[in-house]
């Protein structure tokens, strides 16, 4: 039976602003048949969490049998070997021991920056900033940074569900050429090795097993393009949150010490990661809809994350909401094992530009960008003091 609600999620006003489309589905079609992209998608927090941390029914599997397929898209046991071993290497310790290199490159953008009246957070801080973190985690050269930009920006493409031909064509290029530059990467870590962390890779093993070239090369990509994207956009993003509740920005300067309060409600507030996809391995029913084995759910961690039946108020900002079991993370197997990474980053980032500028004003209202999945804006101007 057709809900009646037309869901079109990449129509220009659902791209700028999904939230009243994912209340009015929440309501009246929490179970939505889209049939553009041939999905079931789940709007609610329940049905929402329920999927992500079910993975014997929902598989995160997808038909790319390729061999540098990222842990992304696998299933246990291949999922559980991968983690472990990419895990060894990425330690709470070598998070930590980023922090004063983040704290650096975060003053010497925001010295960039001074002496402007206004500027693109975007292209000036909240993109350098963690592609340059992941730059310097993987030890390649600072030269290539804006390289590992372009790769990025059309490799983030390949989690969208509707593609056209010229996406998917720069975005098979750009995978290739960032192998390429993998592959030279590795060759000259294998013979001269370096304190790094493609060198941490090379080296890791448990019990034996080691990963094989295409797990590390899809490894690689995996830390490129998830940790620049979607720090950038939760910067970004939560950014325009607080200029947008001007009370919310005065409370967070009033108290810094609510600075994790406040990252963790930013990430509720507008997600990075607007959806999840998952296939279903077997039937199932989700409040009265049968749902087939073989097909697509789309988890809208956007919609579950301002669910009124789990959150207070959810369309208002609150950063120091009591509730914070926002989804942005994910949940269950996947949860985002880079996630410190991103929380650190975020804790110094504000930290600095709150405390760099005294007044950060919003120039003009800005367009988001054409991706329905990773959401986040093309610019940010502001005007500062």
């Amino acid at each position: 039976m057709e809900s009646g609600v037309a869901y079109n999620p990449v129509s220009d006003s659902a791209r700028n602003n999904p939230y009243d489309i994912y209340a009015e589905l929440r309501s009246k079609d929490p179970i939505h048949r889209m049939r553009l992209i041939n999905a079931w998608v789940l709007t609610r927090y329940e049905d929402v969490d329920m999927v992500l941390r079910d993975h014997r029914r929902f598989s995160n599997h997808d038909d790319d049998d390729r061999e540098y397929r990222s842990m992304l898209f696998h299933d246990p046991p291949d999922h559980t070997r991968l983690r472990s071993l990419v895990s060894r290497a990425f330690t709470p310790r070598s998070v930590a021991e980023l922090e004063p290199k983040i704290q650096r490159l975060v003053t010497e953008l925001l010295d960039d920056i001074e002496g402007k009246d206004r500027f693109d957070l975007i292209s000036d801080f909240a993109f350098p900033l963690p592609v340059t973190v992941i730059a310097e985690m993987l030890g390649v050269p600072a030269q290539d940074v804006d390289r590992f930009r372009d790769w990025s920006n059309d490799i983030a493409l390949t989690v969208e569900p509707t593609l056209d031909d010229e996406q998917t064509r720069r975005m098979e290029e750009s995978f290739q050429e960032l192998l390429d530059y993998f592959e030279d990467i590795i060759e000259r870590r294998l013979k001269e090795p370096q304190d790094d962390m493609i060198t941490a890779l090379l080296n890791v093993e448990a019990e034996g097993d080691r990963l094989s070239r295409g797990e590390l090369l899809s490894t690689l990509t995996l830390l490129l393009v998830a940790g620049n994207e979607t720090t950038r956009n939760f910067i970004g993003n939560g950014m325009l949150a607080l200029l947008k509740h001007p009370d919310q920005l005065q409370r967070l300067r009033d108290n810094p010490d609510m600075l994790d309060s406040a990252l963790d409600e930013m990430l509720r507030y507008d997600s990075p990661v607007q959806m999840d996809q998952r296939m279903v391995y077997e039937d199932v029913e989700i409040r009265g809809h049968r749902i087939r084995a073989g097909q697509r759910v789309i988890n809208a961690i956007g919609a579950a994350n301002r669910d009124p039946e789990v959150f207070a108020n959810p369309d208002k900002l609150d950063i120091g909401r009591r509730e914070k079991s926002h989804l942005s993370f994910g949940r269950g197997i996947h949860y985002c094992l880079g996630s410190p990474l991103a929380m650190l980053e975020g804790r110094v980032a504000f930290s600095g530009l709150l405390d760099r500028f005294s007044s950060i004003n919003l120039v003009s209202e800005p367009e988001f960008r054409e991706q329905i999945v990773l959401r986040g804006v093309e610019e940010l101007w502001v005007e500062v003091e």
